[in-house]
């Protein structure tokens, strides 16, 4: 008998059964975590027939992503949020300003929890050595209500670590890396584990950055292990040496089978940076050659924490921002940025030239302060470079590291930030090697001339990391409520195909490529497509959360290349859900039906008259 990974662990654990990678199983999470999106799960779950949250102590909301609001909607909708907590004795609640849901999940996620988010990042919180993954809000809305949902256990890939950064050489660079070796998917649905010497080398918060980035290579979540190094820091956190108990606590097993290994020498890695318009397009800086930048942005669940700061402040102290260039900074907390004010790292940021913003998430996804004019290069800690990311699609993104970004900043170019930290460069042969993925030819508009629907087909199948931002403005999210599909549908796919939403009607299919619905958490797409009365979607490859999302919404979305390879777009087609077959022309496809645990909610038509029936009952 095989040794079991963390995630089957894990999941045996909560189920009290012995469990198995591609197991579907239902448990209860131990924190569920939603912010700004709070109103529109509320309204969600009282479709559902939803009147008394279930576990209220489960919960941890934060208003974090609009926040101070930017709109009188908004504003409104954290009115309701605050009601909510209040009627609902949430205690776990964190209002405008107090810092990102991410960061703030530092104060409640513990080794061994199961934590589940209405949103993509909530994968940040295995550097606790707590099994976390993203959901949507319709799911959310669910475990409000009963306080279980189902989960497939991962497969699991080995990510060991070896040696220790180089001065000049981040967290972030380790993730730039990983992404652009495996790729945008090349974690679909599965769980990283972090192992190796290399491990004890990294701070609670460079693990938290490498967590975060996990769900930009299409993870269901990341994991670290319950080491020496996080178990101190819980103590020091929670001022309690008992917070933990080393006899309960677990990781994989020597003899675990993992679906790849990955090893990272990390005295071999230098500054990368991801090119525009897609986060697994990373190259090493010294490669790159001159890129003028207009804005630069410090901040982020990704990379905006104290030391973060700190590293931002050593590059720039005594020194002054480029002129022309606008620095923004947004620390992760407000104990961060109180800590940052007493250490004297604010003052240094000021003076060289930064406006420091909320702690908030607003310019990550172009809400609120710090969207970029047209034709701008903007460099950045986040963790996302899509097109129209930051609020406008004219303008272009780099993620790097706070240092890399600092030092750009100054510069008003791209630099590699050793040059201002004076550290030496050596000018040695690169040990590794980058997929040159920056040279990939990607489609990111599609023009009017460009008719993609055939015969009831919008076919997409030569777009691989379709992703939610260009399905559904980043911009819209809070605005329109993803309860409300009618108010989605004019939006669907206008970052990539604008007469998209003008045409689609109901009974259309649509085909895509690999990594389909990648990114954020926002099922507006899959309620808008619902919505529209699209009878499926067939993909070579499918984001883990727009799956879920597609199954709450009975949207049927069917993972298929061998059809996407040979699909014939002079042919009609059609779809037998029953007897999972598609004919296009004279080819006939098979496909296997859903889990029988999944059957009730898609029959049903969603999880919202999933639920609604079985209240009446």
């Amino acid at each position: 008998m095989t040794g079991k990974t963390y995630s089957e662990k894990l999941f045996s654990y909560k189920t009290e059964q012995s469990v198995s990678a591609g197991d579907i199983i239902f448990a209860e999470p131990d924190l569920i975590l939603s912010h700004d999106n709070s109103a529109s799960i509320y309204k969600t779950f009282q479709k559902m027939g939803g009147t008394k949250i279930k576990y209220p102590d489960r919960l941890v909301i934060v208003l974090d992503h609009d926040s101070p609001p930017t709109s009188v909607t908004i504003a409104n909708d954290h009115k309701i949020i605050r009601e909510l907590v209040k009627n609902q004795n949430i205690t776990n609640y964190y209002d405008e300003g107090i810092g990102i849901c991410h960061q703030l999940m530092s104060n409640h996620a513990l080794p061994n929890m199961l934590i589940v988010g209405s949103d993509s990042h909530t994968c940040t919180s295995g550097a606790f050595a707590a099994f976390s993954a993203g959901i949507d809000r319709t799911e959310t809305a669910g475990l409000w209500l009963t306080g279980k949902t189902w989960f497939r256990v991962p497969e699991t890939i080995k990510i060991e670590l070896k040696g220790k950064l180089s001065l000049g050489v981040y967290a972030k660079d380790i993730a730039l890396y990983i992404m652009n070796t495996i790729g945008a998917a090349g974690a679909l649905y599965k769980t990283i584990e972090f192992h190796g010497e290399g491990v004890k080398n990294l701070s609670v918060s460079e693990r938290m950055t490498l967590t975060n980035l996990a769900s930009e290579m299409g993870a269901k979540t990341a994991i670290f292990p319950p080491d020496a190094i996080l178990i101190e820091w819980l103590k020091r956190k929670h001022d309690n040496e008992d917070i933990v108990s080393k006899e309960e606590l677990f990781w994989s097993d020597d003899d675990a089978i993992f679906s790849q290994i990955l090893t990272i020498t990390l005295d071999d890695l230098e500054p990368l940076i991801a090119i525009p318009h897609q986060v697994d397009n990373a190259q090493f800086i010294s490669d790159v050659g001159e890129i003028s930048i207009h804005q630069a942005f410090l901040g982020t669940c990704t990379n905006a924490r104290l030391d973060d700061l700190t590293i931002a402040a050593s590059v720039m102290k005594d020194k002054r921002v480029k002129d022309g260039v606008v620095f923004l900074v947004a620390p992760a907390s407000q104990e961060i940025y109180l800590k940052a004010i007493e250490n004297g790292i604010i003052q240094i940021l000021v003076e060289a030239g930064a406006t420091i913003l909320s702690c908030s998430c607003g310019p990550c996804l172009g809400k609120g302060q710090g969207i970029p004019a047209d034709g701008w290069n903007i460099i950045s800690t986040a963790n996302r470079n899509f097109l129209g990311r930051m609020g406008n699609k004219n303008s272009s993104i780099y993620l790097a590291s706070p240092a890399t970004v600092a030092a750009s900043a100054i510069a008003g170019k791209i630099v590699d930030p050793r040059e201002y930290l004076s550290i030496k460069i050596e000018d040695k042969e690169k040990q590794i090697n980058l997929q040159p993925r920056a040279l990939e030819t990607k489609i990111l508009v599609i023009t009017s001339e460009d008719n993609r629907n055939n015969q009831n087909i919008w076919n997409y199948s030569d777009i691989n990391d379709f992703n939610t931002d260009q399905m559904f403005a980043g911009g819209l999210t809070y605005d329109i409520k993803s309860s409300d599909g009618e108010k989605i549908v004019p939006h669907l796919f206008k970052g990539l195909d604008e007469s998209f939403a003008l045409r689609i009607k109901e009974g259309d299919i649509v085909i895509g490529g690999e990594n389909f619905g990648c990114g954020s958490s926002r099922e507006h797409p899959a309620v808008g497509l619902a919505t529209a009365g699209v009878k499926a979607v067939i993909v070579k490859s499918v984001s883990r959360i727009f799956y879920r999302s597609s199954v709450n919404q009975g949207l049927p979305i069917i993972v298929h290349p061998e059809l996407i390879d040979n699909f014939d777009e002079n042919e009609s087609m059609y779809i037998d859900l029953e007897n999972g077959k598609i004919t296009n022309g004279k080819h006939v496809f098979h496909f296997p039906k859903l889990p029988e645990e999944l059957l009730d909610i898609f029959n049903a038509g969603g999880l919202i008259k999933h639920y609604q029936k079985l209240h009446s009952e």
